[in-house]
C-alpha cells in the first residue's frame, strides 16, 4: 500500500497531510524530491517533479510490480495511473485518457513515453504478430515525432514544439489494435529564427551530424550546422542529446513504422531543401531583384524535382489574377523575396511534419473493424502538449500555447473541482463548499466571439488596406479596456515595463505574461504565395505532391478565404477538449524544480508558483473532503453482489439502494460511505480495494461453478443429440439393409430360369454395414452358379474341367496362353488324328505296359524334345500315368528309356512366354528338361497348361498334397545329376523347330519367331 511507504520519504499521498496548507504541501514535496521520490499522489492524480537525471525505476521488474495492481498497492508512479486507466478501460469498457500538463521543461514528454512503454509492456501476452506490429509502430512513432517536432530551448533540451494527442485503440481482449495521432500548432517560426542559446528542430542537426559524407554530398550539404543560416544560432549550443545516435535511431524507426526508402529519401531531401533555402540571398539592381547565390538554386531544384526556371520565378515573382480574369506577374522587392523565401521554408517544414503524422496514422489506423465481429473498441488517450511558456519575448506562438493551457486547466477545474462539487449537490450529499480559481474568464478573453482577442485578430486580418500590428493593438485596447485580466501601456501609462504600441499583458492562471504584438497579424494570416504551392504540386516527386494538394488549383479559381492560424488552432483545441471530456480522465501534473536543470536544487518559490496555478492545493482539499469513488447503485450491485449472501444471485429487497446497503453493512465500512439519490459515494479507495479483493477471490469459484453448470448442460444436450443421432442411424441402417435385401431379391428372383443363371446381372451396391455379408453372399452365389453349370457337364468331361480349373489356379495370372479354349485330349500319343503314323504301335505298347505296371490311367502323353544326361537334345515321347513318368524312344517302338515314380516329383517350372518348355523337378535333383511338341492335329498348340493342369489336379485332388508350380519370367533354374543349371529362352526367326543349345552354365531353348 502506498501509505505504508516509510515516513522518511514524506507522505506518498498529499491527502494524508496533517493540515492542508501551502507550507505543509511544499515541505512534503521538497522532502520527497530530495529523497529521490519524484512521484506523489493526490487521490488518483499523480504529481511528478522533473528529477533532471536518469532513474532506475522504469525497468521490467517495476512494470511487473505494478501490472494489475490497484492504485494504492504500490508507491506512487506513472505506472500506477497508467495501469488504473488500462484497468478502467478493460473492466468497464470505458474510454479513458491520461492528461499530462505542466510548464515547459517539467518532464511531460518523458512521462508520455514511459506511459506508452508501460501500456505496450502489459498487453498482448499471447504475442500475436499483428498486435506486436501495432505496439512497435506506436513506440517508434515517439522517436520520429520527437526528432521532427522537438527542439532545444533555454528551459529544456528536448522541448515539444507541438502538441500531441495519441489515441490507442484496444480490442475486447485489451490488446492494442491501432491508434491515431493528432498534432497541434507546430512552432514553424523556429525553422527560420531561434532565440539566443536555442536550436532549430532536432531533425536538422541529426541530419547534418549523423548522416554519412556520401549521403550529405548527394543532398548538397556539409556536416557543419554553422554553415546554414537556419541552424547557425544553435550550432554551438550544448545539449544532452547525441545527434549522431539519434539520427540512426530515427532512420531505424522510420523503417520499422513502414516508411519506404523512397519516402525516407524524400523526407531528408525536404530538410536539405529548407537548409539551402535559408542560404539563398537576394540582391537588387535598379528595380529588378535577382538571386545572388544561383548555385543553391540549382541544388534546391534538384532536391525538389522541379524546373529551375519555375523555381526562380516563384522566388522572384508573384502571379496575380486581375478582376477581369487576366493573369499578370508582379516582381518582388528584395524584402518581399526574403519574406517569401522564409514563408516557403516554414510551409515546407510544416507540411512535411503533417505528412509524417498522416503517414504514421495510415499505418496504425484500425482497419476492417466490425463491432459485431470484433467486440467493443475502447480507447486510451495520452495527451502530451506544450506547457505554459513565459519568455523574454513572447509572440504569437506563446499566445496560442498559453491559451491551450488555459483550456486544459479549465477542463481540469471542471472535471476535478467544479463537476465534483456539483455532483455532490445533485446527489444530496452533505458537503462543505470549497472555493477555487475558475479561469473561464481568461478563456473567454481569448476565444469569445466578436470580443475575444482571436476574433479581434481575425477581424484585423480580414480588413482591406494597410492594417498593422499597432492598429490591431489599438483595437484590442478599445474593446478590452474593461477586462480585469488585460493590460497595455495605453490603458496603464504608469506601467513602464510595457512599451507603447508594442506590448499587451494577460493575467493567466499561471501568472502574468507580456506579449509583443509584432508579427501577430502575419503569423495569424500565415501568408504563402500560391506560386510555391503550384510549384510543389507540379514536382515529379510523388511525396511532395501529396504534401501540397492545394497546388492543383489554378490562379484564376476563386476560393473561400482560408481560416486564420489562430481560429484553426482554437477550433482544434476545442475539439480536443470535447474529446477529453467524454473520456474518464487521469492526470499527471508535472512540476519543474528549478531553472538550472539541476538534479539537486529545489527552487521553493518557483515550485510554489506552479503548485498554485496548477490548483493542486484545491485538488487536495476537494479529494480530502470528498469521495474517491462513486458509482450508480445498479452498476455497484452488478459488480459486487456476489460478495454478500443477501444479494447473490438476485436480491429480494425493495430497491437496489437497500441491496447496496446490505453489501456495505456486511463488509463493515458504513462510516466510509454516503448514499446519494442515485449513487453510492465511497471516501477511501481502501474500502473499494477490500471489495475488489474479495470479488477477485470469489470470481474463480463462480466461474468454476458456472463452467460446471454450463458444461453439464452442454453434456446433456450433447447426449440427447447423440442418442437421437444413433436412433436415426439405427433406423436408417435397418432401412438400408432391408432395401438391399429387397433389391437383391428383386434382381435375382428368376435366375434359375435364365440361360446364364444370373451371371450377367449386376449386384446392387451394399450399405457399409453389409459389406462383409455382401462378399460372402457373392461367394455363395458364385458357388451355386458353378454348381448349376457343373451339373450340366457330362461325367466324361469332368476330368478335363477339373484339370483346367487346376491349371487356371496355377497359371492364369502368370502365363497368358495355356490352352484353355480348346478340348484337352490328354493322351496325344494314342490319338489317331494327332499321331496317325505311331498311334497303332503306341496303343499296343500301352496295353502291355498297363498290364505289366498296373497303373489306372494316363494323365498326359505327347512327343517332346528332351535333354539327356550327356547334355544333348533328342526327340522323345513323354508318358505320365498315375504311378510313373516314362521317357520313351518313339523310333524304337516306344522303348522305355527311363521310368521314375510319380511320387519323386516335387514340382514343375514353366516360363511366362509362349514356348513349350517344361521342367519336372524331382527329389533326386535329376530334373526332366523338355520342350513339348505339337502333332498333326495342331502343330502350334500350347500343351503346357494341359500338362500342368493334369499334374496339379492329380496331386491335389487324388493324392491330397500340394504341387508347386513355378512360372519364371526370365530363366528357369534346375538340377541335372545334382548340378545346378540355368535355362533361358531365345527367339530366332531363322529356325523352324524349337531346340536346346548348350551354354556355359546351362542351356538355351531356341524357338522360332512365329
Amino acid at each position: 500500500m502506498a501509505e505504508l511507504e516509510s515516513l522518511e520519504f514524506g507522505k506518498s499521498d498529499f491527502i494524508l497531510l496533517d493540515e492542508v496548507t501551502m507550507e505543509q504541501f511544499m515541505e512534503n514535496l521538497k522532502l520527497r524530491f530530495e529523497k529521490g521520490r519524484i512521484y506523489t499522489f493526490i487521490g488518483e492524480v499523480v504529481v511528478s517533479v522533473n528529477p533532471y537525471r536518469q532513474m532506475d525505476i522504469y525497468g521490467t521488474d517495476t512494470i511487473d510490480a505494478y501490472r494489475g495492481r490497484e492504485l494504492y498497492e504500490n508507491p506512487p508512479h506513472l505506472y500506477s495511473v497508467s495501469d488504473a486507466a488500462y484497468k478502467a478501460m478493460k473492466r468497464r469498457a470505458k474510454d479513458t485518457c491520461i492528461v499530462i500538463s505542466g510548464e515547459s521543461g517539467a518532464g511531460k514528454t518523458e512521462a508520455s513515453k514511459y506511459i506508452m512503454q508501460y501500456i505496450a509492456a502489459i498487453t498482448n501476452p499471447s504475442m500475436r504478430e499483428e498486435v506486436e506490429r501495432v505496439k512497435n509502430v506506436l513506440l517508434k512513432s515517439n522517436c520520429v515525432l520527437e526528432a521532427f517536432g522537438n527542439a532545444k530551448t533555454n528551459r529544456n533540451d528536448n522541448s515539444s514544439r507541438f502538441g500531441k494527442y495519441m489515441d490507442v485503440n484496444f480490442n475486447f481482449n485489451g490488446d492494442p489494435t491501432g491508434g491515431h495521432i493528432n498534432n497541434y500548432l507546430l512552432e514553424k517560426s523556429r525553422v527560420i529564427q531561434q532565440q539566443p542559446g536555442e536550436r532549430n528542430f532536432h531533425s536538422f542537426y541529426q541530419l547534418l551530424r549523423g548522416d554519412s559524407e556520401e549521403v550529405l554530398r548527394s543532398l548538397h550539404l556539409q556536416n557543419d550546422p554553422a554553415l546554414y543560416t537556419y541552424t547557425r544560432e544553435g550550432a554551438a549550443a550544448t545539449t544532452s542529446n547525441n545527434d549522431c545516435l539519434s539520427h540512426k535511431a530515427v532512420r531505424h524507426a522510420l523503417q520499422v513504422i513502414g516508411f519506404t526508402e523512397k519516402e525516407i529519401s524524400s523526407i531528408y531531401e525536404t530538410l536539405a531543401t529548407i537548409l539551402l533555402l535559408g542560404n539563398l540571398q537576394f540582391e537588387s539592381e535598379a528595380e529588378s531583384v535577382f538571386v545572388s547565390t544561383p548555385e543553391f538554386l540549382v541544388h534546391i531544384s534538384a532536391l525538389t524535382h522541379t524546373d529551375p526556371g519555375s523555381l526562380r520565378t516563384s522566388l522572384l515573382c508573384r502571379t496575380v489574377a486581375t478582376g477581369g480574369g487576366d493573369v499578370i506577374q508582379k516582381e518582388h522587392s528584395e524584402q518581399e523575396a526574403s519574406f517569401g523565401r522564409d514563408a516557403f521554408a516554414k510551409a515546407l517544414y510544416e507540411r512535411l511534419f503533417a505528412w509524417i503524422v498522416g503517414r504514421i496514422n495510415s499505418i496504425i489506423e484500425v482497419k476492417n473493424y466490425n463491432p459485431v465481429l470484433h467486440g467493443k473498441n475502447t480507447v486510451i488517450g495520452v495527451l502530451d502538449i506544450y506547457g505554459f511558456e513565459i519568455f523574454e519575448n513572447n509572440s504569437f506562438e506563446q499566445f496560442c500555447i498559453n491559451y491551450c493551457n488555459e483550456k486544459l486547466q479549465h477542463l481540469f477545474i471542471e472535471l476535478i473541482l467544479q463537476q465534483e462539487q456539483e455532483e455532490y449537490e445533485r446527489e444530496g450529499i452533505v458537503w462543505e463548499h470549497i472555493d477555487y480559481c475558475d479561469n473561464q474568464i481568461i478563456v473567454d478573453l481569448v476565444e469569445q466571439q466578436h470580443r475575444g482577442i482571436i476574433s479581434i485578430l481575425d477581424e484585423a486580418c480580414l480588413n482591406v488596406g494597410q492594417v498593422t500590428d499597432t492598429i490591431c493593438l489599438q483595437s484590442m485596447d478599445n474593446k478590452l479596456s474593461q477586462h480585469p485580466h488585460y493590460m497595455s501601456r495605453q490603458l496603464n501609462p504608469s506601467d513602464k515595463s510595457l512599451e507603447f504600441q508594442k506590448h499587451f499583458r494577460i493575467q493567466h492562471y499561471a501568472g502574468e505574461v507580456t506579449y509583443s504584438i509584432e508579427g501577430f497579424l502575419d503569423k495569424n494570416k500565415d501568408p504563402l504565395f500560391q506560386d510555391f504551392k503550384r510549384l510543389m504540386f507540379n514536382s515529379s516527386n510523388a511525396v511532395l505532391q501529396q504534401m501540397w494538394p492545394d497546388g492543383q488549383m489554378s490562379i484564376t479559381e476563386v476560393t473561400k478565404r482560408p481560416q486564420t492560424a489562430a481560429t484553426l488552432f482554437k477550433n482544434s483545441i476545442i475539439a480536443l477538449v470535447d474529446k477529453l471530456a467524454c473520456k474518464e480522465p487521469y492526470y499527471v501534473r508535472c512540476i519543474k524544480p528549478n531553472e538550472l536543470k539541476s538534479s539537486v536544487i529545489f527552487d521553493d518559490a518557483r515550485c510554489r508558483h506552479q503548485v498554485a496555478y496548477l490548483g493542486l492545493l484545491e485538488n487536495v482539499m476537494v479529494r480530502r473532503a470528498g469521495f474517491a469513488y462513486r458509482q450508480p447503485y445498479e452498476r455497484f450491485l452488478q459488480r459486487y453482489k456476489m460478495t454478500c449472501e443477501y444479494t447473490w444471485p438476485n436480491h429480494l429487497m425493495s430497491n437496489d439502494r437497500e441491496a447496496v446497503k446490505a453489501i456495505v453493512s456486511q463488509h463493515g465500512f458504513d462510516q466510509d460511505v454516503e448514499y446519494g439519490r442515485t449513487k453510492l459515494f465511497v471516501r477511501s479507495p481502501r474500502s473499494l480495494f477490500s471489495l475488489e479483493q474479495e470479488r477477485n477471490q470469489l470470481i474463480p469459484i463462480l466461474v468454476l461453478f458456472l463452467q460446471k453448470v454450463w458444461r453439464g448442460a452442454l453434456a446433456r444436450m450433447r447426449c440427447r443429440r447423440m442418442r437421437a443421432i444413433y436412433s436415426i442411424m439405427r433406423c436408417y441402417k435397418r432401412y438400408k439393409v432391408k432395401a438391399h435385401f429387397w433389391e437383391v431379391e428383386r434382381r435375382f428372383a428368376n435366375v434359375r430360369s435364365m440361360s446364364d443363371y444370373g451371371r450377367s446381372l449386376e449386384w446392387p451396391q451394399p450399405p457399409a454395414a453389409l459389406s462383409r455379408f455382401h462378399k460372402i453372399t457373392v461367394i455363395l452365389y458364385k458357388r451355386w452358379w458353378a454348381r448349376q453349370v457343373v451339373k450340366n457337364i457330362p461325367p466324361s468331361d469332368m476330368q478335363e474341367v477339373r484339370s483346367k480349373v487346376a491349371a487356371f489356379s496355377a497359371l492364369s495370372k502368370e502365363r497368358k496362353d495355356w490352352g484353355i479354349p480348346r478340348a484337352w485330349e490328354r493322351d496325344y500319343l494314342s490319338n489317331t488324328r494327332d499321331s496317325p503314323q505311331t498311334c497303332s504301335g503306341y496303343i499296343q505298347f500301352y496295353k502291355e505296359l498297363k498290364n505289366k505296371n498296373e497303373f489306372n490311367q494316363v494323365l498326359f502323353s505327347a512327343f517332346c524334345r528332351k535333354v539327356n544326361r550327356f547334355n544333348k537334345s533328342s526327340d522323345r515321347a513323354l508318358l505320365l500315368t498315375d504311378k510313373y513318368i516314362y521317357k520313351l524312344e518313339p523310333k524304337r517302338h516306344f522303348k522305355i528309356l527311363k521310368r521314375v515314380p510319380l511320387d519323386m516329383l516335387t514340382g514343375v517350372s514353366v516360363t511366362s512366354g509362349a514356348d513349350q518348355m517344361v521342367v519336372l523337378h524331382s527329389f533326386s535333383q535329376d530334373d526332366f528338361l523338355l520342350c513339348l511338341q505339337g502333332g498333326l492335329l495342331s502343330p502350334n498348340q500350347d500343351r503346357v497348361g494341359e500338362l500342368v493342369g493334369s499334374l496339379v489336379h492329380h496331386f491335389t485332388r487324388v493324392r491330397k498334397v500340394p504341387f508347386p508350380v513355378n512360372v519364371c519370367s526370365s530363366s528357369v533354374q534346375l538340377h541335372m545329376r545334382g548340378k545346378p543349371k540355368t535355362v533361358t529362352v531365345e527367339t530366332r526367326p531363322s529356325i523352324n523347330m524349337a531346340d536346346f543349345k548348350k551354354t556355359k552354365d546351362g542351356f538355351i531353348l531356341v524357338c522360332p519367331a512365329n
